[in-house]
């Protein structure tokens, strides 16, 4: 019998979420994500300290800022030795209202993996999905630079990352449940909102439908999961990044597993189009309570973790 594992690659890109790239071969995803907290936790581990400091000290004397560019691309380096197709690498999160600034650290990370034989191609820029933040990579993406838009929870940050040609979003499937059970307290109903029920699981199915009902060719990959039931209730999607524990739980599995998401299906639903200027943005954003919080959150919780790497740096 298959595993889940096995049975989810048949509908879905699976793609790993880690910085621990020793862990990536046993579950052969085609790509992977890292993000400040992921990379965080890789270096304060034993097996990478040495990885950490050897780049450190070939880079000491530069700016902060591009001694951290160096560290999270030597991951990248290293993850792009494990899977054969991209790594996504994240824009420091405390430029997430800078459109200029993150323009300019995207490409130096571009650069940075092209000078160590990369092509863009196989790197996705991560860069969180304000309002500031699509019009980065709106510009980078007619340039060639590919962007993976993050901390995206509503349906206006889908729209609008698909009207600004946007290679891949990552709609946050477990942080979107994660508020609406705090939200609902004791009278949440975990039986009930598992599975297609999940928030979670919804907000990222309309996102899907809509782009395939509209022809719009930004990939969705589903992310920040909670439990396996939720990575069930979306095979079918283009993508899902999965962390390493999760996707051991899938692996151990060999019930079956059916396509939960269908293109084909999606194109006939009943979606009507629509677009977002920026203030009709603002306003749809502030509307939904939960992306402002969660996104809000999201930023401070990065840029948290990107201060932490920043001491680690110096102290070293």
């Amino acid at each position: 019998m298959t595993n889940q594992l096995e049975q989810l690659k048949r509908f879905t890109t699976v793609v790993a979420d880690t910085g621990n790239f020793l862990q990536l071969a046993q579950f052969t995803p085609r790509d992977a994500t890292t993000n400040p907290s992921l990379i965080l936790k890789a270096v304060l581990s034993p097996d990478y300290a040495p990885l950490l400091k050897d780049t450190v000290a070939a880079h000491r004397g530069e700016p902060l800022d591009a001694i951290v560019d160096q560290v999270l691309v030597r991951f990248g380096l290293e993850i792009l030795k494990v899977v054969p197709g991209r790594v996504s690498t994240e824009v420091d999160a405390r430029l997430s209202f800078d459109t200029a600034a993150t323009i300019a650290r995207a490409h130096r990370l571009i650069k940075l993996y092209e000078a160590a034989g990369i092509g863009r191609e196989r790197v996705l820029i991560k860069i969180a999905s304000t309002w500031e933040g699509i019009q980065a990579a709106r510009a980078l993406e007619r340039e060639g630079i590919h962007c993976n838009l993050t901390l995206l929870f509503a349906f206006c940050q889908a729209v609008a990352c698909g009207e600004a040609g946007v290679q891949l979003i990552s709609p946050f499937v477990g942080r979107i449940y994660d508020w609406y059970k705090k939200s609902a307290g004791s009278a949440w109903d975990e039986a009930a909102k598992a599975g297609a029920n999940d928030p979670g699981v919804q907000s990222v199915a309309q996102i899907f439908a809509y782009y395939k009902k509209h022809g719009v060719a930004t990939e969705v990959m589903g992310a920040s999961f909670r439990n396996i039931g939720q990575i069930q209730a979306l095979a079918g999607c283009d993508l899902l990044t999965i962390s390493p524990d999760l996707l051991a739980q899938l692996q151990a599995s060999e019930a079956p597993l059916t396509r939960a998401l269908n293109a084909d299906a999606a194109r006939s639903a009943e979606l009507p189009k629509v677009s977002y200027d920026e203030a009709g943005f603002r306003y749809a954003l502030n509307q939904d309570a939960m992306a402002t919080e969660k996104l809000a959150e999201g930023i401070r919780l990065f840029a948290i973790d990107a201060g932490k790497l920043d001491q680690l740096i110096e102290s070293l």
